[in-house]
């Protein structure tokens, strides 16, 4: 896994710019404290919540789906495209929205790119058509045992990032960091129990979980 540095899509609504610095401290603590499969305990779990739904996001599936599954995604890692593909029979089938908390940690073009989807016209419809071109030639690379860095077919980096894209990019890589998930994808979701839980990297035992039936 690289390291830290589709049917009715929607867009997240307008979101606050930055993420408040004392919720993300208390979040580090209770990161660093807490179980390895549950994130954190009820209250701080609806912190958590809180600050997701207040993130950057790019909305993938319907927004009547029975659960909600946010992932932060880097335009640029080939794990992200692979579990944006694996993901593609919940999503279609309305039972899983996923939403993207994009960042740009995985190269030096990453925040170019992911700026670009965050203020491209319609955010949702970009992120499809881009993730979607991409999933035959990941596909082989991973299979080679060669993964790289996606292309840029279908999504040119901005070459100037405004202050606010920036901002924005920035609180979404700090969210990710206080979570303590450390690699791209990592997924956070509400299980049967509705506990909160957290994984970096999705294998198919984590697939499943966080998906749920299909």
């Amino acid at each position: 896994m690289p390291r830290i540095p589709a049917p009715a899509p929607v867009t997240a609504p307008a979101l606050p710019r930055r993420l408040p610095r004392r919720g993300l401290l208390a979040l580090a603590a209770c990161a660093g404290a807490a179980p390895r499969l549950g994130l954190a305990a009820p209250a701080a779990a609806a912190q958590v919540l809180t600050l997701l739904q207040n993130s950057s996001w790019i909305a993938d599936g319907s927004i009547g789906a029975h659960r909600v599954v946010y992932v932060f995604t880097d335009p640029n890692c080939p794990y992200c495209n692979k579990f944006w593909a694996e993901a593609r029979p919940w999503v279609q089938a309305g039972k899983v929205q996923l939403r993207h908390v994009i960042v740009g940690i995985l190269t030096p073009e990453s925040p170019g790119k992911a700026a670009a989807l965050l203020s491209a016209p319609n955010p949702a419809v970009a992120l499809a058509a881009y993730e979607g071109g991409q999933v035959e030639a990941t596909a082989q690379a991973l299979a080679s045992g060669h993964p790289h860095p996606l292309s840029n077919q279908g999504l040119q980096p901005l070459s100037v990032i405004p202050a606010a894209l920036t901002a924005r990019l920035q609180a979404n890589a700090a969210l990710m960091q206080a979570l303590g998930l450390q690699a791209t994808p990592a997924v956070v979701w509400r299980d049967e129990r509705g506990e909160l839980q957290a994984r970096t990297g999705v294998t198919p035992r984590t697939l499943n979980e966080a998906m749920g039936p299909r």
